[in-house]
C-alpha cells in the first residue's frame, strides 16, 4: 500500500531539539492536542489569541481544533500555507508551533504562533520550540525574515522574541473575540537571530519544500 505520506509528504516532516520533537498533527494525534488544551493554557479571561478558541465549551473545543489543522491541510499551497507542528516533550503533546507564509518565493519571510499547556510553562521550552522553527526558516527554508506579534501585556511571549534577537517592529490595534488589543509587532532576521548552542535535526525536509516551492534560492 502507498504511504499517505508520499501524496502528503508534509507529514514526514520532523523537526528535532535537545528536549522536544515537532512534526505536522496528524488526525491520530488530535486527541492528545485536545487533551493539551484542555488541561489549561493561560489564566480565565486573559486570552492571548486573536481568536478566543480556548473559551470554547468543552464539546466545541476539539470539533474547532479539529477543523483548524484540517483547514490548514487543505488550504496549503506555495503561495499561502501554514504548518501546524505538534510539540512533544518525553513522549507527551505538550502544545503547537506554527509557521506559516504568504507568497514566501519572493518575500522570504515567515510568521510564527504557538501554544504550550500550562503544566510545560515556565521550563523554557516556548523558546526552544520557536528557536526551532526559526532555525528551519532560515537554515533550511532560506527565509530572509520571520516575524510575530503579540499582545503588549503577553510578557511571556515577548520575552521569548527578545531572548532569541527579535526586534521591535511597531504596534498596532486590532479587535481579538471582542476585546480591542494593543499589539505588539517583532521581527528577527539571520543577522539578529540569537542562535542556541544545540544543533536542529531535520526529517523529510526536500520532499516537504518541494511541495511547498520553498526550496532555498539558488546560491544560499
Amino acid at each position: 500500500m502507498t504511504a499517505l505520506s508520499t501524496i502528503w509528504p508534509l507529514f514526514d516532516l520532523k523537526l528535532t531539539t535537545p528536549r522536544l520533537e515537532l512534526r505536522p498533527v496528524l488526525d491520530q494525534d488530535i486527541p492528545d492536542a485536545v487533551a493539551a488544551a484542555a488541561s489549561g493554557i493561560h489564566e480565565p479571561g486573559l486570552n492571548p489569541f486573536s481568536t478566543p478558541w480556548t473559551a470554547l465549551p468543552a464539546d466545541q473545543l476539539g470539533p474547532n481544533m479539529a477543523r483548524w489543522y484540517w483547514r490548514c491541510r487543505a488550504e496549503a499551497t506555495p503561495e499561502h500555507w501554514t504548518l501546524v507542528l505538534g510539540v512533544w516533550h518525553e513522549g507527551g503533546f505538550i502544545g503547537c508551533q506554527d509557521i506559516g507564509a504568504r507568497d514566501f518565493a519572493s518575500l522570504r519571510s515567515v510568521t510564527t504562533g504557538s501554544w504550550l499547556k500550562q503544566s510545560a510553562q515556565g521550563r523554557g521550552l516556548g523558546r526552544e520550540m520557536r528557536a526551532a522553527v526559526v532555525l528551519y526558516a532560515f537554515d533550511w527554508l532560506g527565509a530572509e525574515v520571520a516575524e510575530s506579534e503579540a499582545a503588549a501585556w503577553n510578557g511571556p511571549s515577548l520575552g521569548v522574541s527578545r531572548a532569541l534577537g527579535y526586534e521591535l517592529n511597531g504596534t498596532s490595534r486590532k479587535e481579538w473575540g471582542g476585546v480591542v488589543e494593543n499589539l505588539q509587532h517583532v521581527r528577527v532576521t539571520p543577522e539578529t537571530f540569537r542562535r542556541p548552542d544545540w544543533p536542529l535535526q531535520v526529517r523529510g525536509h526536500d520532499a516537504a519544500a518541494s511541495l511547498l516551492k520553498a526550496a532555498p534560492p539558488s546560491g544560499s
